[in-house]
């Protein structure tokens, strides 16, 4: 390669407008300014059974509609949605979220563990994340990290700690590449702070800052990622750690 020319990726254009925006869907009745996005699927579900969740709207792509729901807790509402898995897909559902007019969100998920100390099922506060996928670099100028927004981070912070729950604050690695977690890319990772390995913090932090909103992500430990080798530790059966990071998620963004 020329080494005048620049990697694409790196060639931020800050323009505030695009070609294609994203625009509103409709909904059946306003949507509120805060939403939870939760990873987890199963936890939806028992709580759409339990009839918690009432559908106002649909986010629409070639996986098929993905609903919007609307959560009453402790008398106020809340927007709850999937945010789709991976990067790209995560933040176009940010991104059309936000233009219902939502500006607060805490995200509810799970994460790679790439450093020992960290027990499978333990809450994690995502403080930033470095930026080894290709989203954010659309978003923000480029960088190695990005960080959650501050007053996110002090909701969650308050929310576990009146809810007795020992947690950690922790930097992210943010990957495309799930199958090239090498070992010096997780030393590398290692040595500039990184605990934990997942696909979109990166990108929802960079989408957050540009738009201007508020975001911040509550995970627990997940599947173990380290040279002996990969030790899944049952981490998508753990339903009651799932159902508890949900929770004090909801907790926190009501605080917010």
């Amino acid at each position: 390669m020329n080494p005048n020319q620049t990697v694409p990726l790196l060639e931020f254009d800050p323009a505030e407008r695009a070609i294609l925006e994203p625009r509103p869907v409709k909904l059946t009745q306003p949507a509120p300014p805060r939403a939870v996005l939760c990873f987890f699927q199963d936890v939806i579900n028992r709580l759409r059974r339990k009839g918690r969740l009432k559908v106002i709207g649909r986010l629409k792509s070639e996986i098929g509609p993905n609903p919007l729901y609307i959560l009453e807790e402790n008398g106020q509402n809340l927007l709850v949605a999937h945010p789709g898995v991976g990067a790209p897909l995560s933040a176009g559902f940010l991104e059309e979220i936000i233009a219902l007019g939502v500006n607060r969100f805490i995200a509810a998920g799970g994460c790679g563990v790439i450093d020992h100390s960290i027990n499978a099922g333990h809450p994690l506060i995502l403080t930033g994340a470095v930026r080894d996928e290709g989203v954010s670099y659309h978003y923000l100028p480029p960088g190695r990290e990005v960080s959650a927004s501050p007053a996110a981070v002090a909701a969650l912070q308050a929310a576990l700690k009146s809810a007795g729950m020992p947690y950690t604050l922790a930097k992210a690695w943010t990957t495309d590449g799930i199958y090239r977690e090498t070992v010096n890319r997780r030393a590398t990772r290692l040595a500039e702070g990184c605990q934990v390995v997942e696909m979109e913090a990166a990108a929802f932090f960079a989408v957050a800052q540009f738009r201007g909103v508020t975001f911040g992500e509550l995970v627990y430990g997940g599947d173990l990622v380290v040279p002996e080798g990969w030790d899944s530790r049952a981490w998508h059966k753990r339903a009651d750690d799932r159902e508890r990071i949900f929770w004090l998620a909801v907790q926190a963004c009501l605080h917010l």
